[in-house]
């Protein structure tokens, strides 16, 4: 089958897939940062959690500053969801417990256990907000690709708010515009094109990462119930750790065929793609054979700026 211009004009073979050791390293530098980012928070709450405790006398003291009871139940290794679900009685229960058993033997050092507390549990909460972080960082650097190549085109857009699910319009100078975003929308050649990130589509059962339909972005609802509204779907896997490449791959690669499987049913041929940040070189041996066999219409290395590029390029063409 004849290579398709959409991939073959940034990849030249197999080994323009792999993910290089500067570029791994980049990548975990990048988590890195935005843990420290995402810690500071707690960081800031701890050093106020100490000013107030220091207050106390001794820890029983704790229990007469008001405004320090929901750290010291962060304290007991009491999460916001399981507080969320706990009576009052329950919540002094973990409190006095905490007092009782850590900060009393602790002697004079009570309000450093304290702190050494409160930042273990907030830990557990950081550590599971960034389970998830390789793919929200892969989102946004895709997003923000998209909106450069919108701006290198002046084609106007509007973006999708996460949170208040509005459609604002595009500024592409605006920075931060990725971190709160779900999904662009543009013309091209006078059609609609609206793409959603990471959304369940309806007869596939299954969230899909990148959407891209052709619809107006006020009939994007109504559009994810319209096989014939899809363009192209494709996996965007953001992990970066070589040691989890082949099973991020395994699973981009079942979710590919299963959306592949479902639009045979209904005898259609949406364009296929897949994005990867940890890419070794058995698994873009398999990428590459997929896209000369016309299984993946594209795909490029997340860590890779050109490929980025050239497959957003490629999208706000369709």
């Amino acid at each position: 089958m004849a290579r398709l211009s959409g991939y073959s004009s940034h990849l030249s073979g197999y080994k323009d897939l792999v993910t290089s050791y500067a570029e791994t390293r980049a990548g975990f530098i990048s988590l890195a940062l935005e843990r420290n980012r995402r810690a500071t928070p707690f960081i800031e709450q701890a050093k106020s959690l100490k000013a107030s405790a220091s207050q106390a006398k001794k820890p029983k003291d704790l229990l007469k500053i008001k405004n320090i009871q929901e750290a010291l139940l962060t304290a007991a290794g009491i999460s916001d969801k399981a507080a969320s679900h706990m009576e009052e009685a329950d919540k002094k229960e973990a409190i006095e417990g905490l007092i009782e058993k850590f900060l009393e033997p602790a002697g004079d050092s009570f309000v450093e256990e304290l702190v050494y507390r409160f930042l273990l549990t907030r830990g557990d909460t950081l550590g599971g907000s960034m389970r998830n972080i390789g793919g929200e960082l892969a989102r946004r650097k895709l997003a923000r690709a998209l909106i450069s190549e919108l701006a290198l085109t002046k084609t106007p857009f509007h973006w999708l708010h996460t949170e208040s699910r509005k459609w604002i319009p595009g500024k592409s100078e605006e920075p931060d515009i990725e971190l709160g975003l779900k999904g662009i929308s543009w013309m091209v050649k006078k059609q609609p094109r609206t793409l959603i990130f990471n959304n369940k589509v309806p007869f596939i059962k299954k969230s899909v990462d990148i959407v891209l339909l052709n619809c107006e972005r006020d009939a994007v609802d109504k559009a994810f119930g319209v096989a014939g509204s899809y363009l192209a779907l494709g996996e965007l896997k953001g992990g970066i750790d070589p040691a989890g490449a082949d099973e991020h791959w395994k699973t981009g690669d079942t979710a590919l065929n299963r959306i592949r499987s479902k639009f045979s049913e209904k005898r259609l041929n949406p364009k296929i793609f897949f994005v990867g940040a940890a890419i070794e070189e058995a698994m873009s041996k398999e990428i590459w054979r997929q896209l000369d066999e016309g299984f993946l219409q594209n795909a490029s290395n997340l860590t890779n700026s050109k490929q980025v590029s050239s497959l957003c390029k490629w999208l706000c063409e369709l």
